[in-house]
């Protein structure tokens, strides 16, 4: 085997090691892999590479000069300016061509060992506090939009930091300014022994672009990911009258059954929303569930909110008192099974399971209205109908409305047909009119909660059931019930997925004109003592079931009345809603 010499390099080793390769009958593909590999010329090539690298590192060669550019700018002002034989036109051509002009500017580069970027100089007035630390700057533009940023001052080190970051805000949008980092500058103006305050009112006066020096957080927040929690505003908030929210510029407004995506819920107390459909891409700041609910308790706890118990409930919907009215059934000729005349709980004799009236007033006082998570729900094809309730201020005479869409379409549209204990008249038939049943049976139904509402009339039982309620749905009609708004809770589940109305009459202002005086505009009159008390029923339900209602339906006369109802039901199984995410799942 060749022995190689001190001096031999390793493009040499590889070329000798090559050739010494010979067929091996245990390890021939082995022996085939190392010779292609060796083989390869671009290989060798690098190996060519690495052999000058190595040798010039040895040598340790110096630069003849740093300056080669500069020497060959000379070089060429000197022949531009002599008599031009054609060897120096010749030369002239040379130096003046890009790549050796290029060339030589590497040259001067290696040889000045330039290799790193120039950086400005620091300046005097650096602030020392600073230390190792580094510091970032921030430019952001923001127009005239708020930046999307609270501050706070943290109770340990008394620098200022940045508590939350707003979605969709300025500051969310440039990626640059994260929860934690350390504020110190506002446009040059140190912002270290400012008040919050201050320096809200700093940010806020800057317009256009806004300059930002901070310190970045030790460790990073992470980067607020999409939610998709949609919720239900069950109240009214306006941060401007809210005087726990960090920030009253930040937060968010509302009104009660908007519909808000929490992009947010970082902070136990303060969540990140956006009004959906609106506009503004920028998230607010909105109490927590938690927290409003701790509010709540509190002022119950206090006697600042009335409890459910202490609220004196005005008279609903009143539907005829008389057997033989037009609700009997019959409207224009047509026959519609179960609208006999209405009955309310609580208009006549009562009765009631004591210890159902007990497990519902406990639940109503427990009840703190703050949010209910939704999702968007569209009816599909083949899936039962959606139960449809009205419910009622006084005046707003609902068993006209039902009459009037069930006879206008008894094939698509149902009520439930409710029991009684009286006795059958000889006209009536079983399920048509009633269900009649003995007093022992209807008891039987009451104590097990099979009755949506029940009454007493004349010494006679009535009751709506919910076995009712799912017959007609089980035909594949749209079952229309009107109820007392108490009602409401026990029909909101995944199996009737309601669509509450509320129907309230109009209730028109008098004019009068002051009399010897025609040229005065009218005047509104005080209500009477009858609209006085529609208007108070109506916002009685309002107050205590507007979170439960879907739609608002003011009713001026029976004809505009149905015409909106018609629209709504038209609407139902057509176009997506918002509904409780437990209806869903």
């Amino acid at each position: 085997m060749p022995v190689l010499s001190e001096d031999s390099g390793l493009h040499e080793t590889l070329a000798l090691l090559t050739s010494q390769l010979r067929p091996d009958s245990n390890h021939k593909d082995e022996m085939g892999f190392l010779r292609d590999v060796f083989s390869e010329k671009s290989l060798s090539y690098l190996m060519k590479i690495h052999e000058k690298l190595r040798y010039y590192e040895r040598q340790s060669p110096t630069p003849v000069l740093h300056s080669a550019v500069a020497l060959a700018e000379d070089v060429m002002e000197e022949l531009q300016a002599a008599s031009v034989h054609s060897d120096e036109r010749e030369l002239l051509q040379l130096l003046s061509t890009p790549h050796l002009r290029a060339m030589l500017m590497v040259h001067d580069t290696v040889a000045q060992k330039n290799f790193d970027p120039v950086l400005p100089p620091l300046p005097d007035n650096i602030d020392e506090d600073f230390d190792e630390e580094s510091v970032k700057i921030v430019r952001l533009v923001k127009n005239k939009e708020p930046l999307g940023a609270t501050i706070r001052r943290d109770e340990h080190s008394g620098a200022v930091v940045v508590a939350r970051i707003m979605r969709g805000g300025a500051a969310d949008r440039s990626g640059l300014v994260h929860v934690g980092d350390e504020l110190r500058e506002v446009n040059g103006i140190a912002v270290l022994h400012k008040r919050p305050d201050e320096i809200s009112q700093i940010l806020a006066q800057s317009q256009g672009s806004i300059t930002l020096k901070i310190i970045p957080a030790t460790q990073e927040e992470d980067r607020l990911k999409d939610s998709k929690v949609f919720m239900r505003a069950l109240f009214h908030y306006n941060p401007r009258e809210d005087r726990a929210i960090p920030c009253q510029e930040a937060g968010l407004p509302f009104q009660r059954r908007q519909i808000l995506e929490v992009v947010s819920q970082d902070d136990p107390t303060w969540w990140q929303a956006k009004r959906v459909g609106d506009t503004n891409l920028r998230a607010g700041l909105i109490p927590s569930k938690q927290f409003q609910e701790r509010r709540l308790s509190y002022r119950r706890a206090t006697g600042t909110l009335p409890s459910p118990q202490s609220v004196r409930k005005p008279r609903y919907d009143q539907p005829c008192d008389k057997e033989t009215c037009d609700c009997e059934g019959y409207f224009k000729g047509h026959h519609v099974a179960g609208l006999r005349r209405s009955f309310r709980l609580g208009r006549r004799e009562r009765m009631e399971n004591p210890q159902e009236g007990k497990m519902s007033t406990v639940a109503e006082s427990l009840e703190l209205l703050t949010y209910e998570e939704v999702t968007r729900y569209q009816h599909q094809p083949g899936e039962r109908p959606r139960l449809v309730v009205l419910i009622g201020s006084l005046g707003a005479r609902l068993h006209e409305l039902k009459q009037k869409v069930v006879a206008e379409n008894p094939q698509h549209f149902g009520v439930a047909v409710p029991h009684t204990t009286r006795p059958r008249k000889s006209h009536e038939k079983e399920g048509v009119e009633y269900h009649f049943v003995s007093k022992q049976v209807f008891e039987a139904d009451l104590h097990h909660n099979k009755f949506l509402e029940h009454g007493e009339y004349k010494e006679n039982l009535y009751g709506t059931s919910l076995d009712a309620i799912q017959a007609v749905m089980a035909k594949n009609k749209v079952c229309l019930v009107d109820v007392e708004p108490d009602a409401l809770r026990q029909l909101r589940t995944s199996e009737f997925k309601p669509y509450v109305i509320f129907v309230k009459p109009a209730i028109q202002e008098k004019r009068k004109t002051p009399p010897m005086s025609p040229a005065c505009e009218d005047t509104a009159a005080p209500l009477d003592e009858e609209q006085q008390e529609m208007a108070a029923s109506a916002a009685f339900i309002d107050q205590h079931y507007g979170h439960l209602v879907d739609a608002v339906l003011l009713k001026e006369d029976l004809h505009s009345a149905h015409s909106q109802l018609r629209m709504l039901l038209e609407k139902l199984n057509k176009d997506t809603h918002w509904v409780p995410i437990s209806w869903v799942r």
